[in-house]
């Protein structure tokens, strides 16, 4: 009798668990399939090595994988193509003056190969405090494939960007690029591959 009782309370038990478990395993498949969606999206036309890489960004980035009616900026997670063949996607959109060709600005920015591993940042990952780089939008100082991510944005907004080689660090004189000799080796050694920018754009000077 004992051990039909205990059986009846591991089966109700069991029960109630799958109860509760299957809302939530219900909003993870959803949550998936939207990441995948959105990968996709972002990645359509660049080679499989390229979607690992951006594949990885999204997936960690909590803010790309709430639902949609949860993300503040769930109205911005597509993409958009520039004739340059850079991808932009438009994270948070500013409210202050908007960038244009030949404006100098002041912006912080994180930079990773399209693997996902991280190359360079103005902003220290630890302390969380930054350096922000000034430059003009003129085309002689700044890589191409940024300037082209910058030009139209808002001070305080943020972009993600996907630039390939072609528009990025053509030149090993083009900025933005660290002072410091690690990882200013890191960043050119990879200067043949696209690169993934996330820029804030902090002033309009």
């Amino acid at each position: 009798m004992q051990a039909c009782a205990l059986c009846t309370s591991m089966f109700r038990t069991s029960m109630v668990t799958m109860k509760i478990s299957a809302p939530h395993a219900l909003r993870r498949d959803a949550r998936t399939i939207r990441m995948r969606s959105l990968v996709s999206q972002f990645t359509r036309g660049v080679s499989r090595r390229e979607v690992v890489g951006v594949a990885a960004l999204i997936f960690s980035n909590p803010a790309l994988s709430l639902p949609l009616q949860e993300a503040k900026d769930s109205e911005n997670i597509r993409y958009r193509k520039l004739e340059s063949g850079v991808k932009i996607q438009d994270i948070i959109e500013g409210e202050g003056p908007e960038a244009h060709e030949g404006d100098l600005v002041e912006f912080n920015y994180v930079c990773r190969r399209s693997n996902g591993y991280f190359v360079h940042s103005t902003v220290d990952q630890f302390s969380g405090e930054s350096s922000p780089v000034v430059l003009p939008l003129d085309g002689k100082q700044i890589i191409e494939g940024l300037k082209d991510v910058i030009v139209g944005m808002k001070a305080g907004g943020k972009r993600r960007a996907l630039i390939p080689p072609n528009v990025g660090y053509i030149n090993e004189n083009l900025k933005p690029i660290p002072d410091e000799f690690g990882p200013r080796r890191s960043l050119l050694s990879h200067a043949s591959e696209p690169l993934v920018f996330e820029v804030q754009l902090l002033k309009v000077l």
